[in-house]
């Protein structure tokens, strides 16, 4: 009777070694996934490579994404982030390689399998960070009119990276 229930135990605990994998077992394929923006209350939408919209929304938001494309193919996607008064966006979001894929390589019994199967079938060999955010910057849009002339006076740190290299000090 005691050898039975020991054979069973075994051979259980052999099934579990040789048909799991470490990614799928401690991980997910898909990830919730906080979007904010600073200012707050503007809109986002997420489109995949292909540049269909996969989410969208106004931020803060929470949203659920996927990690994978494909076997051995991690997700990619781009946010797009627009404010009325703000210059729109564009921030790369994609999955990275999940640690717990990486102990696949020291499971002696079914780390092959999890390693080359199980979990790039699954994605959960693959994770996504849980925020995406982006710091808008004042929009810095010409008048319909030509000839209506405006001054904005604004601090250097409102001041977007790309009109920097622009600025002329006055003496």
């Amino acid at each position: 009777m005691k050898l039975s229930i020991l054979s069973k135990s075994i051979t259980l605990t052999l099934c579990i070694l040789l048909f799991s994998s470490c990614a799928t077992m401690f991980s997910d394929s898909s990830y919730p996934v906080q979007i904010t923006s600073n200012p707050s209350d503007a809109s986002f939408k997420v489109t995949n490579n292909s540049g269909a919209v996969v989410q969208s929304g106004k931020t803060p938001g929470s949203i659920i994404l996927s990690a994978k494309k494909g076997y051995f193919s991690s997700a990619k996607y781009n946010i797009v982030f627009e404010k009325p008064g703000y210059a729109s966006q564009t921030i790369p979001f994609s999955a990275d390689l999940d640690g717990w894929y990486i102990l696949n390589l020291f499971n002696p019994f079914g780390g092959g399998i999890g390693l080359l199967i199980v979990d790039p079938l699954t994605g959960s060999m693959w994770k996504l960070d849980p925020m995406a955010t982006a710091n808008l910057s004042k929009s810095f849009s010409k008048s319909a009119d030509p000839e209506e002339k405006h001054l904005h006076i604004i601090s250097l740190d409102q001041v977007p990276s790309n009109y920097k290299s622009k600025l002329v000090a006055i003496k």
